[in-house]
């Protein structure tokens, strides 16, 4: 029996779905199944009533849960406590576009969590944790990145990119029908832009150069409408609304995914900082080994 199990327990105990439980806690559904599983083998007791429709606690899940969350809260305090925390300086984070949502839920017990408010490209920040700017950043590199600049990074994330379409055709459309956007303004979009260039190199995706910003928003719509045919959506996060003669399509032959990295200074010395990347990674589980997955070739994520 692991602390991770009685957290997963939790989760599903007060989603009473597997589904939004594995979302909350960022790994797979059925990873999270089989864990519930070993959980319920090593206590010898069944937790759950499960079928297609519906998740309930048996009895027994009912009367173990509140000592649960006590133990849970007893080991957040002795991580505390370890890791000095009422002493601490914040630990300081920056992001790109996203960021898990409950990141002070999660590393509530180990370090005082301050989100940095400027949001910056990803080679931006890379560069500020490495100048000690912040402390770690969420942000796309690649391993060169990270071997330059003396970096360390860990998986906290990936996003299946998808292609935006005109009409009403939502079936998936192959990677080398798709046209990919490349933008001027490389101080913004430099990340991008790398991994547009080889997506479109490798896929035979059609490369489209823009001068406009229209990687996200409006402009990005008018691109669709002018070529007429799907284009690769970004994984910068935009509030503009799909217009509604548009659909989203999946990619794929192969898939396109963007890894997110937690990144932080190789041989960080403080505890509150170590602390937090694992409250962050450690129970991270993304399958970037299934099969049609396509990453750059300097990914460091990329299965070798």
């Amino acid at each position: 029996m692991e602390l991770r199990q009685l957290r997963y327990f939790v989760a599903v105990a007060e989603e009473l779905n597997f589904g939004r439980a594995a979302a909350r806690l960022h790994i797979a559904g059925p990873s999270l199944s089989q864990q519930i599983k070993s959980l319920e083998r090593d206590l010898g007791v069944r937790l759950f009533e499960r079928d297609r429709r519906t998740v309930t606690l048996t009895a027994i899940g009912e009367t173990l849960l509140p000592q649960t969350r006590a133990m849970l809260e007893q080991a957040d305090a002795l991580r505390r406590t370890a890791a000095g925390f009422a002493a601490s300086e914040p630990v300081r984070l920056g992001y790109v576009s996203w960021r898990p949502a409950d990141l002070a839920e999660r590393t509530s017990g180990v370090a005082q969590l301050r989100v940095d408010a400027w949001v910056m490209p990803s080679h931006t920040q890379a560069a500020r944790v490495a100048d000690g700017s912040i402390d770690l950043a969420i942000c796309w590199v690649r391993a060169t990145d990270l071997a330059e600049q003396d970096l360390d990074g860990r998986l906290i994330g990936a996003d299946r990119l998808s292609a935006v379409s005109f009409g009403p055709d939502e079936s998936a459309v192959r990677a080398k029908d798709t046209a990919v956007l490349l933008d001027t303004d490389t101080a913004t979009w430099a990340s991008w832009n790398i991994y547009a260039v080889e997506f479109a190199r490798t896929t035979g995706a059609e490369l489209v150069r823009i001068d406009d910003h229209g990687i996200t928003g409006p402009a990005f719509f008018d691109h669709v409408r002018r070529l007429r045919r799907p284009v690769v959506s970004s994984p910068k996060r935009d509030a503009t609304p799909l217009p509604r003669d548009m659909v989203r399509r999946p990619v794929a032959d192969p898939v396109p995914v963007w890894t997110w990295a937690l990144v932080s200074r190789r041989d960080e010395p403080r505890a509150a900082v170590r602390a937090a990347l694992s409250a962050l990674t450690d129970d991270v589980a993304i399958d970037l080994t299934e099969p049609g997955i396509w990453l750059p070739a300097d990914d460091p994520f990329r299965p070798r």
